[in-house]
């Protein structure tokens, strides 16, 4: 039987999916060094840290919890073999491709904007090789193939012992029947594994060799999602205390922000861990309350961010370094940057790959270019 598409996690989706162009178009007006990031040497703001460490918290716990809950839908309406095949081609195939492609794009782009900015980066290597060492901004794609397999081999066992998934679904159904619950048990999850990992950061794992930690953090969002698709018809509980949950979340993490250097390690875990899902309840409820019904210019949104989020990366490194002569604030150094990268990004996926081969290879499907779809499109 065929799911019924839920346009609010679609659109949720797609949205977290671009608000890391946010994020990466503000790395280089952060305050603080860097050797990763080519800095700005002549302006920062303490906004583009408040920004770039807020979105950082939530975008991909929240992502991994959709990316399982769709998974889940495509392991049990079409088979386990099928949803491997499907996220090879949908995951797989493009990270391969666009990593050997926008490698030495990333890298010219380094170049360019270290020499502009005068300034020296030690762990990202700015020397051309002919493949690359790191998975930068993609490493999310690669760690999603990887815990694909893993659930596709739970999947696999539950319903090879039936009392096993029986199990399971009782756990999420009384867990999502109260969202404080749930909430209370995941936080405490959430900060076990930080407290493994001894980091309360969102990990970003650059490197090919998998980290046991980031496979925890991400395995228990997706583990979360996963679970939530067999309960979905608790989905619009979500909804119970989604604003609170939300603004809670949002006045926690900014008291963290000002006084992180008076606090514990170990209580700054604490409070991301509560933080983090008072945000992925809080957000997902709001998605579930205002983005439930179809929409043309969401499915558009939804359509385009993955191809932006592709080959957004060299854009947020190349503009800063085009702006680095001009006298003006950084608050618009990074609007420049966010709405130039955007821009292209938009115009080349309307342009150059909505209609062609290349959409199909990313989404499954061509779409007219004036076309008004109404079924939202097949992302990770």
């Amino acid at each position: 039987m065929k799911e019924k598409r839920i346009y609010a996690l679609d659109g949720l989706r797609a949205i977290m999916m671009l608000l890391g162009v946010v994020l990466h178009s503000s790395e280089s007006y952060l305050i603080g060094d860097n050797d990763t990031w080519p800095r700005e040497p002549e302006g920062d703001h303490i906004l583009m840290n408040y920004l770039n460490s807020l979105i950082h918290v939530f975008r991909m716990p929240i992502f991994f919890m959709v990316a399982g809950f769709f998974g889940s839908m495509l392991f049990y309406t079409r088979g386990g073999w099928s949803m491997v095949t499907h996220r090879i081609k949908r995951i797989a195939f493009p990270f391969v491709v666009f990593l050997l492609v926008l490698h030495p794009i990333i890298i010219l782009t380094l170049q360019y904007t270290t020499m502009a900015f005068v300034v020296n980066l030690e762990y990202i290597s700015t020397s051309l090789t002919s493949l690359p060492d790191i998975t930068y901004h993609l490493w999310f794609l690669y760690y999603l193939v990887i815990i694909t397999l893993i659930f596709v081999a739970i999947g696999t066992l539950t319903q090879q012992v039936p009392a096993l998934g029986k199990l399971a679904r009782r756990v999420f159904e009384w867990s999502f029947s109260k969202t404080h619950v749930s909430w209370l048990v995941f936080s405490f999850l959430l900060f076990v594994i930080m407290l493994y990992r001894w980091d309360y950061s969102v990990p970003t794992p650059l490197k090919f060799t998998p980290n046991t930690g980031a496979l925890l953090f991400f395995g228990l969002f997706y583990c979360t999602g996963w679970g939530l698709f067999k309960v979905r018809h608790r989905l619009n509980q979500l909804m119970r205390n989604d604003g609170l949950f939300f603004t809670v979340g949002l006045l926690a993490y900014s008291m963290r922000f000002i006084w992180a250097s008076a606090i514990d390690d170990v209580l700054i875990g604490a409070i991301h861990a509560v933080v983090t899902w008072l945000f992925v309840f809080g957000i997902t409820g709001l998605f579930i309350r205002y983005f439930s019904m179809p929409s043309y210019r969401m499915r558009y949104i939804s359509d385009s961010s993955y191809w932006v989020y592709l080959i957004h990366l060299p854009l947020t490194i190349f503009i800063p370094g085009m702006l680095a002569t001009f006298h003006i604030p950084v608050l618009i150094k990074f609007l420049l940057t966010l709405i130039g990268t955007l821009l292209l990004c938009l115009l080349t996926y309307h342009v150059m790959v909505r209609a062609t081969v290349i959409g199909k290879f990313l989404n499954g499907r061509k779409y007219p270019v004036f076309a008004k779809v109404a079924n939202p499109g097949s992302l990770p």
